[in-house]
């Protein structure tokens, strides 16, 4: 079954509900979060969870949090975010700082936001903990869920499957983006992608001359 369907299931078992569940969403940024937003409200009480240890600069950091809770604010949506703390994500990329964006490093770096996600859901009682972070095109969707249902497995909360590119969800957050002048990232937050994000501009450049 795709993660699509599972999804559109999910969704038809919490209709079934008299109340709305609370779901603790982790999001990466305002933008890619303006699609998930946009569908998950109809369906859950939604807390956005803002905790990027990934991101290389404390400036940047509080450059995307404050972005994503003025869009919150626009959207009525509680915010509840983690101070700035980027030692978790130096520690799982030692030994990996070589990797391609894509690889190993990044399922690390999944697999430490969500499971962070994770024990907060659990800790706050939370009935569904899950991420905006399917939405990338440069995301891989099959890791992200597999790391939430191993968690899901260990904290007892359901994870929302979800592949939030599909249905035109990346192309719906450019447009949204726009339509509320959100701050845009052309990569993901740590120095890896940032040099990677460099040398492509700068390989570009060259091909140009």
């Amino acid at each position: 079954m795709s993660d699509e369907k599972i999804f559109e299931n999910i969704l038809e078992e919490v209709k079934k509900k008299k109340e709305h569940p609370r779901l603790l969403l982790h999001c990466c940024c305002a933008p890619c979060s303006s699609a998930c937003i946009e569908r998950l409200l109809p369906f859950f009480n939604l807390t956005l969870y803002f905790d990027n240890p990934n991101i290389e600069l404390e400036e940047e950091y509080e450059k995307r949090k404050q972005e994503l809770i003025s869009f919150a604010k626009i959207k009525q949506v509680d915010v509840l975010e983690e101070k700035y703390n980027p030692t978790s994500f130096q520690k799982i990329s030692k030994g990996h700082e070589k990797d391609k964006e894509g690889g190993a490093r990044c399922y690390l770096c999944y697999q430490l936001r969500l499971n962070n996600t994770a024990l907060t859901a659990q800790k706050l009682g939370y009935d569904y903990f899950g991420t905006t972070l399917s939405i990338s095109p440069f995301k891989n969707s099959k890791w992200i869920n597999e790391i939430g249902l191993s968690l899901q497995e260990k904290i007892k909360i359901p994870f929302l499957v979800a592949d939030f590119k599909k249905k035109n969800g990346y192309q719906r957050s450019i447009v949204l983006s726009k339509e509320y002048g959100l701050y845009r990232q052309d990569y993901c937050g740590c120095s890896y992608s940032k040099i990677e994000r460099e040398k492509k501009k700068n390989d570009k450049r060259n091909e140009q001359k």
